[in-house]
């Protein structure tokens, strides 16, 4: 993993940082980088990820917040922050930031969706162009489903009330699962459960399957492998309650009227996992003390799960405590990924992802059942593909 460029808290005029996104100019192919801030979102242009420039700042309308979510549909972004009040939902044109260049300027949002106050988190659905406010003051700490269709005419579409949702990811689903295809599903990081709704009908929401299982405390977030088979997903309070070391859960959703667990994978370190994204066969996991995390996928049937590639955040690691790496962006085309830590600002970062090879990650990558050199595939830990 190899560090491009650091933006500290102080560039970024903000006393801690909490969630980001990011965003790609369809017109310039320039990649940015939206920080959520304590009381303010920064734009910054990753055009020389190894010298981020800071374009500019969207103050917050309220008190500040510890927590700030931000997600893009097309060229808008949306931003949220949680525990306060007259927040609602900022909007802002991402085209804006086109021509802006030094000092920073500071930018008024478009729009303003008033339909809650604050929000934890928001899950977007590019694809219906549909945004489901989460952990809201209404809805009973549900879903809060918003048509974005016209970005600068929001409407309320609906609740999820039936149980509080910390966050979600929402797809219009193209899974395995028959029954179901076309719809627009909901999988949901509910605190107590993991759940699986349809929001088809956002007016009418239906819970198909929800997890019942004691090993959870806090089930925090989580995120689709690309062929939607699996769910991996995160607990933020087990580590601390159970005392073990971090782990990754794999859910099989290949019914989504019938869920299971495939199990899960502990690794060697303590830290509180937080925010995990999956890209191809990697998952990008932003664990607090440990920092961010890549593990490649394997049998994800036995959750199967490999450590290739990390980078620490903070001076000190694995600790159980809430410092340090908060979210990862891993979506870009450059395939630098993005990285924010409360406490020491934007990390931008270039992953080599085949320093390590199918042959030496321990992992039975051809799913044939037997993994790396004692494959016959395999003739040593040089050979970059188990499968060749």
């Amino acid at each position: 993993m190899n560090l491009l460029a650091r933006v500290g808290l102080d560039e970024l005029q903000a006393s801690s940082a909490s969630d980001l996104w990011g965003w790609t100019d369809p017109v310039t192919g320039i990649e940015y980088a939206l920080v959520g801030l304590f009381d303010r979102t920064a734009f910054v242009d990753l055009s020389d990820p190894h010298s981020p420039q800071v374009l500019g700042f969207m103050l917050a309308p309220t008190d500040g917040s510890p927590s700030r979510d931000i997600k893009v549909i097309g060229d808008f972004a949306y931003v949220v922050a949680d525990g306060v009040i007259i927040h609602g939902m900022q909007i802002v044109d991402l085209t804006r930031l086109r021509g802006i260049g030094a000092p920073p300027e500071f930018l008024l949002p478009d729009l303003v969706y008033s339909g809650f106050e604050s929000a934890h988190n928001i899950a977007a659905n590019p694809d219906t162009r549909t945004i489901y406010a989460a952990g809201t003051n209404t809805c009973a700490g549900g879903l809060h489903v918003v048509d974005v269709s016209s970005p600068m005419a929001p409407a309320f579409a609906g609740c999820f009330d039936q149980e509080e949702v910390h966050d979600a990811q929402c797809v219009r689903y193209a899974g395995p699962d028959p029954d179901h295809q076309g719809s627009d599903i909901c999988f949901g990081s509910d605190e107590e459960f993991f759940s699986v709704i349809d929001v088809t009908d956002p007016l009418a929401p239906v819970v198909l399957d929800r997890s019942v299982l004691g090993d959870h405390v806090f089930v925090h977030q989580g995120w689709l492998a690309q062929d939607q088979r699996f769910f991996l997903l995160g607990d933020e309070l087990d580590e601390i309650t159970r005392g073990h070391n971090t782990r990754t859960y794999v859910y099989d959703v290949t019914d989504l009227d019938a869920m299971a667990l495939s199990g899960f994978i502990t690794h060697a370190t303590a830290s509180i996992d937080h925010n995990l994204y999956v890209v191809d066969d990697h998952v990008f996991e932003a664990n607090y003390t440990s920092g961010l995390r890549v593990l490649r996928l394997g049998n994800l049937a036995q959750a199967e799960l490999a450590e290739v590639a990390f980078f620490d955040t903070v001076a000190f690691s694995g600790a159980p405590i809430f410092v340090g790496a908060w979210t990862a962006f891993p979506f870009f085309a450059s395939g630098i990924v993005i990285v924010s830590d409360a406490s020491t600002g934007l990390y931008v970062l270039d992953p080599d992802l085949d320093a390590v090879s199918d042959c030496s990650d321990g992992i039975d990558n051809d799913l044939d059942g037997v993994s790396d050199l004692n494959d016959p595939q395999c003739a040593s830990t040089d050979d970059p593909d188990e499968a060749q």
